[in-house]
């Protein structure tokens, strides 16, 4: 009989733990609200204009978020057509320190990023590497459905050039 409540014990502990934990991520994720769900850019594919979109998730249990995006560029009179996948995980390295993210894509690039988060952005910058540009993508709050998205690089981490920007709409 003591065996059959220490069990229920354990299990209630086991759910609880869980419970809290989970709680736990879920806040460390609230400034992050504004930004998750799917995003489709206003491009409209027309030849020099790229359509795309972005998605921002919480996966295992809450403990990271997945940005998954795209961007399919129409055939010109000089180039084919071709699309842009990439997907990055941000996720916490230690606590008390700044989040961290890394960025993959179908053409062979990773990127190691450092997140600042703000009340209406939030900004991901490329860590320093010799002989490497830095880089920043930063995601503006405009209104509730609209973000602006500007992807800069820089030579030296200080003075940015704006490489790709524009507004995505909130689409779920």
């Amino acid at each position: 009989m003591r065996t059959k409540y220490f069990l229920t014990g354990f299990l209630f502990l086991i759910l609880l733990s869980t419970t809290s934990v989970s709680a736990q991520n879920n806040q460390k994720w609230q400034q992050w609200q504004w930004l998750l769900g799917e995003w489709k850019g206003e491009g409209n594919g027309q030849p020099g204009e790229g359509a795309g979109g972005f998605s921002f998730e919480s996966e295992l249990n809450a403990n990271i978020l997945i940005r998954k995006s795209y961007a399919a560029f129409p055939a010109t009179a000089n180039k084919p057509a071709f699309r842009h996948d990439d997907i990055m995980t941000i996720y916490n390295e230690a606590e008390g320190q700044p989040l961290k993210a890394i960025y993959f894509d179908n053409e062979g690039h990773t990127i190691h990023y450092t997140v600042t988060v703000g009340e209406k952005k939030i900004v991901f910058t490329s860590e320093k590497t010799p002989n490497m540009p830095v880089f920043r993508l930063t995601y503006s709050l405009i209104d509730n459905t609209t973000v602006n998205v500007c992807f800069e690089f820089s030579k030296d981490g200080e003075h940015f050039t704006p490489y790709i920007e524009g507004k995505s709409k909130k689409i779920k």
